[in-house]
């Protein structure tokens, strides 16, 4: 791998929801705010000049303010389970009592209503983890990413615009972010590949890591 590669976790995820990447000069950024540009800003104020970008879910869609921002930068992308739409208004309505829940309860909020839809099957481990990995962030962590979330912007011309190298990926069985999603991501980006791994569902490097890690060095050779 000739630059590093920044990854950009999912909601409420930090670095091990990626599981173990077999790769050198790896940055795990878990950047805060409450909009994607001032997330967006504190990566490329940590990144390098150049390097490899890749996201997952939310990661996935401040990979592409990232882009907005310093298109010049980013080397090569990759977009897992994620959506390049603003959100639609119908999620957007739904934001408002989910913060407020999760001030008192965000452990059973995750566990009732978010960690449910991660996996195409029951993961105790991974479920476990993602618990964990929410309640370490915490709920003004919650409240922000939530805001940033709901106030995203429409991301289908800064991908028509990235001359890179693109890998789209996608869990088989992502109930999160359907399969037309990935399938308009790939259309618009230039030089895309589109990859969907059997098995998996929204969050594949924590349920088959193997064919996630395979993936992730074929994007990068």
């Amino acid at each position: 791998m000739s630059l590093p590669l920044v990854l950009l976790p999912g909601m409420m995820c930090d670095h091990r929801m990626w599981g173990v990447i077999p790769l050198t000069d790896v940055i795990h950024m878990t950047p805060t705010g409450s909009s994607m540009s001032a997330m967006a800003a504190q990566v490329l104020a940590a990144a390098p000049p150049r390097f490899a970008l890749a996201g997952l879910s939310m990661g996935g869609i401040l990979a592409m303010e990232v882009l907005r921002l310093a298109p010049e930068r980013v080397e090569r992308l990759a977009l897992f389970d994620t959506n390049p739409l603003a959100e639609a208004p119908e999620v957007q309505a739904r934001r408002a009592l989910q913060i407020t829940r999760s001030v008192s309860d965000l452990g059973g909020l995750m566990t009732d209503t978010l960690i449910p839809n991660y996996f195409a099957k029951p993961q105790p481990k991974a479920e476990a983890l993602c618990l964990q990995m929410a309640l370490d962030l915490g709920p003004r962590v919650f409240a922000e990413q939530s805001l940033a979330l709901r106030d995203r912007r429409d991301q289908q011309a800064t991908l028509a615009a990235y001359p890179g190298p693109a890998l789209v990926l996608m869990g088989e069985h992502d109930r999160l972010c359907p399969r037309d999603r990935h399938d308009l991501m790939a259309r618009l980006l230039p030089r895309s590949k589109l990859v969907i791994l059997p098995g998996a569902g929204h969050i594949p490097p924590l349920e088959t890591p193997g064919l996630f890690t395979n993936a992730l060095k074929d994007w990068l050779c």
